[in-house]
């Protein structure tokens, strides 16, 4: 009886919280957008009509522009292609100010991986940056084998390439103790459910 006792206790206790800082963690939110393959791109120099484009950043990473030729797109941000347009440019055109807008259309690029226990595993784009709980949301939610206190978010070190796994614990993400697990996805990001 004092067995029986002792398990419910600890089944009430929770989920353990896995020790991860979450706070190093960028949020790409606070961040301007960098750009990847398959954006689509609208790029308007003013006065100068012939200049003005529309690109999708090729699997190479480039687009093509008239006058300028081919640009390195992917990794850059709106504003750093912008300057680069603008450097590439002063060779053929007298530009002043900022006359040159670089404006994403629509951002193919973002894209993350759900997989494991879920119902609908699978890659998902989106228009918009998504959570760790919109993720699940988007997957169909968990299967009922799921050990959803168990998950883990792989990311990509964009500088040395190397794969962190990331620990979370679904139930106390999803009730509000430990907020900060519902980490942004970045582009790349594999949330595996086991």
């Amino acid at each position: 009886m004092l067995g029986l006792a002792l398990a419910v206790a600890l089944a009430a206790c929770g989920p353990k919280p896995p020790v991860y800082d979450y706070s190093q963690e960028p949020d790409p939110r606070n961040a301007e957008y960098v750009l990847g393959i398959g954006d689509d791109l609208s790029i308007n120099v003013w006065q100068n009509d012939g200049l003005n484009t529309r690109a999708t950043i090729r699997p190479d990473g480039t687009i093509t522009m008239p006058l300028v030729g081919d640009l390195k797109a992917a990794g850059e941000t709106p504003s750093s292609l912008k300057q680069m347009i603008k450097d590439r440019l002063a060779d053929f055109v007298k530009l002043q100010g900022s006359e040159i807008t670089v404006a994403v259309s629509s951002a193919n690029s973002y894209r993350f991986t759900v997989s494991g226990e879920v119902v609908r595993p699978g890659v998902f784009p989106s228009n918009y940056y998504v959570t760790v709980a919109e993720a699940i949301a988007l997957a169909g939610g968990f299967t009922r084998f799921a050990r959803r206190n168990e998950m883990v978010l792989m990311r990509r070190d964009p500088k040395t390439g190397e794969v962190r796994r990331i620990p979370l614990a679904y139930d106390l993400l999803a009730s509000g103790q430990r907020p900060e697990m519902n980490l942004v996805l970045l582009a790349g990001d594999s949330l595996y459910v086991p």
